[in-house]
């Protein structure tokens, strides 16, 4: 039955040619913009996928929740939250802005997340990129890959990210020099990966930590509730409010073309297409995530949802 919904979705969004992959990273500009794959996860293991779902792109900005919960397990969420917000900023993802106590709005934009590679090199020093990749790969269940391309490629062009870095590293937020910070950050986003592994992976936090398919247990169930939260209110940039209206699922966006949503208990749902509208989100995936929502009811508001059964337990 899934099998077929993916197809139909597939073949319906298929022809929506709006957007262009990311210019602003040559290796971005020349990936082939129509490449469209969708891919499901159950927390039971079950794998469902259709389309380009075996072809690896860079993660890009799908990372941010994985470093965070990463930072949440390793220094705590005092720790972390003291130095990053939890606050939706409505603001572009990559803007040069700290919020009133001088932090980044949350972890989901570019500040924050430099501010999460930051916590991840003072607990890692040259190591945080092994660690992260490590952590990935485990959630992925299989072995995440590396653009070196990509990488050169962001490395050549990251001014915007390294005038973050010395405002944070100004505000004391970084205590690592900013140009170290920005290079873990910038290889965390090269990582690769296809849409059944990001799928995985989304899949692993529906599963409260656990991967469905390896049974390893990854992460603790409060960071799953803390990253899941900022997923839901920051994960689509300033497209965030529209997608908890029309779509309403934890969901992270990247530049890359993947986006991947999470089904709390249920799913991990993973679809890949480069072609993307002004904030950096994926044309296709939304509209392709819209229809598959609709159709499955997964709006974590939808009114045929009966709830959660542990509230019958203290209503009888």
């Amino acid at each position: 039955m899934i099998d077929q919904i993916l197809a139909a979705v597939h073949d319906a969004v298929l022809p929506e040619s709006h957007g262009m992959p990311a210019d602003y990273i040559p290796a971005l500009a020349e990936v082939e913009p129509d490449r469209f794959g969708l891919a499901v996860v159950t927390t039971n293991g079950d794998v469902f996928t259709h389309g380009h779902t075996d072809t690896p792109f860079t993660i890009q900005s799908v990372s941010k929740p994985f470093a965070l919960a990463m930072a949440l397990q390793e220094c705590g969420p005092a720790a972390v939250f003291d130095k990053v917000g939890t606050e939706p900023s409505g603001d572009l993802f990559n803007s040069v802005t700290l919020d009133a106590n001088g932090r980044p709005p949350n972890p989901m934009v570019n500040s924050g997340a430099i501010a999460i590679a930051g916590m991840l090199v003072d607990a890692h020093g040259d190591c945080a990129h092994a660690e992260t990749h490590d952590m990935f790969s485990r959630l992925a269940g299989s072995e995440l890959g590396f653009n070196e391309e990509v990488y050169d490629s962001e490395c050549a062009t990251d001014h915007r990210n390294q005038a973050i870095a010395h405002l944070l590293y100004g505000s004391g937020v970084l205590t690592d020099e900013p140009e170290v910070v920005v290079e873990s950050y910038t290889r965390q986003c090269s990582q690769t990966v296809t849409a059944t592994q990001l799928a995985t992976m989304a899949a692993t936090l529906a599963n409260i930590g656990t991967n469905p398919i390896t049974n390893d247990q990854i992460i603790d169930p409060l960071t799953v509730r803390h990253t899941l939260s900022l997923m839901f209110t920051c994960g689509m940039y300033d497209g965030s409010g529209d997608w908890a209206v029309h779509i309403g699922i934890p969901a992270k966006s990247g530049v890359g073309g993947g986006v991947m949503a999470v089904v709390n208990r249920q799913l991990g749902i993973a679809v890949y297409s480069p072609r993307l509208d002004e904030h950096g989100n994926s044309v296709r995936v939304i509209k392709a995530l819209e229809a598959l929502t609709e159709e499955l009811g997964l709006h974590v508001f939808e009114f045929s949802n009966a709830g959660s059964s542990l509230l019958s337990v203290y209503l009888q």
